[in-house]
């Protein structure tokens, strides 16, 4: 038994087995968080189908998540090449040895050298923010890495130097000294138990997050003497602050924001948490890839290297999408003979939460149907207990407005099974980066209409041309990001697509013809896979690609931010503001 500083006695526990096993060295490591192969979405089928993609390359997985509780059931059928999946907890109930049991004593330091130690580690933080990583690497070594520790740093958070220091160098702060001191023991908190244990042994390890992905993705790469390989699938740090603050989700965010935002102090701090994470994992990737080029210029503004960036998208097996493109060749045939449709199949495919927009796109229904255009009918697509109230919000709504019978929920569903039977995909998102559902509608022959948040663009607007000289057209319209008190674009689209069908055809023959030509799934794993083998000094193999399958699941539960993080910033931002 130990007595904990402020703390009731604890009884030691047994080492988790998970700490213990043996995990065999692989070439590559993915780091995620919350996603693959136990929750479903885009972040998680894009990882399904790199490890599928590259049968030559031996994997692990790197699983971040809250606790022991969360889901562990494989949805994905993760397949041989995937020789481990070793899980990382954030709560300290699962990190009761390392963290809450461990007191000042265990530094084996005298007052004068705890003193030190606790300045050092307000030096290394402000070195940090100066855009200086050396101090907290050389902390890292020193205190945390488990292949180097000399002792464990966090025991310094419960030494009386510690709080010596607090109060000398954080007392303008507009902060009780108690919540001050509860604040860094949170960030201290997350650091062990993201950094507290050594990782399995990967040549590469891949982060597809800037957030606690990326911490432990170069602590990794740093403790094995490896690389370490960063994908954004959309603007993690941007979105998780926005969450944070409850703003629009496609206002930019830049590395200086934390200091000049009207925000509360407990809001600030984590402002700075995300902010300066990104910036300190940022210069240990030797490769930083985008879904999009215009996302390398708004991570920039984060402190991203721009000189390491590369742009892989997103890409789909076209054959897999064969029949739908049939079925909708003749729907599309017999438009152009009878320009007078006798419905028009709108989809909507997302989950049913605030971010997608739902709710406004039923205002833009009920808009439609008092126009006259009541030839309409809305299939919902997507699950509806992420968040049970909005989906109720949304049902009322539907009733309030009146068009019931003008929409359907239908929950989960196989997405590629039914995209043939619908005539325009419709993402009325507050944030996106660049969607599988997206480009899979496309594949199908659907034209979007599409707010203009992420890599939407150049999905679906940009002009596109292929080493021969073609260029491809739009596929669909983009529109503003709903301003409140202002008509929604939706609308008019939706109306012009509906009514031209010459342009209709045209912008469904340009959905398939921009994923033929820039977004096959083939052209994406190929490109991981010479990073891969480049990074990791792996041999040169002609790849080998997986089973033509593609993951069945539409739907996007992460959003760039993934729970961990976006859960976090939600309670320990938001809720004291």
């Amino acid at each position: 038994m130990t007595k904990l500083l402020g703390h009731p006695t604890v009884a030691r526990q047994p080492v988790p087995e998970f700490r213990t096993a043996h995990y065999p060295d692989v070439d590559v490591a993915i780091v995620a968080e919350s996603t693959y192969p136990f929750l479903t979405g885009g972040l998680s089928a894009v990882v399904h189908d790199i490890v599928r993609g590259n049968q030559d390359i031996t994997f692990g997985v790197i699983h971040i998540t809250w606790d022991s509780d969360a889901p562990q059931k494989d949805l994905y059928g993760v397949p041989g090449n995937v020789r481990w999946i070793r899980p990382v907890y954030l709560s300290m109930q699962e990190h009761r040895e390392d963290f809450l049991m461990v007191t000042p004593s265990e530094l084996r330091m005298g007052s004068k050298a705890r003193s030190r130690l606790a300045e050092r580690l307000f030096d290394a933080v402000e070195a940090v923010i100066a855009g200086d990583m050396d101090p907290m690497w050389r902390l890292y070594d020193e205190g945390m890495n488990p292949r180097t520790r000399e002792y464990p740093l966090w025991a310094v958070l419960g030494s009386r130097e510690f709080m010596t220091v607090v109060c000398d160098r954080l007392s303008d702060l507009d902060l009780p000294l108690a919540e001050t001191f509860w604040l860094l023991r949170e960030f201290f908190s997350l650091v062990c138990a993201l950094l507290s244990d050594e990782m399995p042994a990967a040549s590469v390890y891949h982060a597809h997050t800037t957030g606690y992905a990326s911490l432990v993705g170069a602590a990794a790469a740093r403790h094995h003497g490896t690389k370490f390989l960063l994908t954004e699938h959309n603007l993690y740090v941007r979105d998780t602050v926005n969450t944070l603050l409850d703003r629009n989700m496609s206002l930019p965010v830049t590395a200086l924001d934390w200091r000049t935002f009207d925000v509360t102090m407990v809001q600030r701090a984590w402002m700075m948490w995300w902010i300066e994470m990104g910036r300190f994992c940022y210069p240990s990737a030797e490769a930083v890839t985008y879904l999009y080029p215009k996302a390398i210029l708004e991570a920039a503004d984060l402190g991203a290297p721009v000189e390491r960036s590369i742009v892989i998208p997103n890409g789909i097996v076209v054959r897999e999408f064969t029949h739908a493109w049939r079925r909708r060749q003749e729907i599309i045939t017999q438009l152009l003979a009878d320009r007078n449709k006798q419905m028009w199949q709108l989809v909507y495919i997302a989950r049913v939460v605030p971010i997608k927009g739902l709710a406004d796109l039923l205002d833009c229904i009920s808009t439609l149907i008092r126009r006259g255009s009541a030839n309409i009918h809305l299939d919902i697509l997507g699950p509806t207990e992420h968040d049970p109230d909005y989906y109720m919000l949304c049902r009322e709504k539907a009733r309030r407005l009146g068009i019931e019978d003008f929409i359907t929920f239908h929950g989960t569903v196989n997405v590629r099974e039914k995209l043939g039977e619908f005539d325009i995909m419709v993402l009325p998102s507050y944030n996106e980066g660049q969607p599988i559902v997206a480009l899979e509608a496309m594949t199908a022959g659907l034209p979007i209409v599409s707010r203009d948040v992420g890599g939407m663009a150049q999905l679906i607007d940009d002009p596109l041309t292929t080493p021969g000289g073609r260029t491809w057209g739009p596929c669909g319209y983009l529109v503003q990001p709903l301003v409140a008190g202002e008509p929604d674009g939706v609308v008019d689209a939706l109306q012009t697509l509906m009514d031209d069908p010459a342009t209709y055809a045209e912008m469904a023959h340009n959905a398939r013809g921009r994923i033929l030509n820039f977004f096959q799934l083939e052209d994406a794993m190929g490109a991981y896979n010479r990073l891969y083998k480049e990074l990791g000094d792996l041999p040169a193999a002609t790849l080998q690609t997986g089973p033509a399958e593609l993951s069945p699941y539409g739907v996007e539960p992460d959003d760039g931010t993934a729970i961990s993080g976006a859960d976090h910033a939600r309670r320990h931002g938001k809720d004291d503001a």
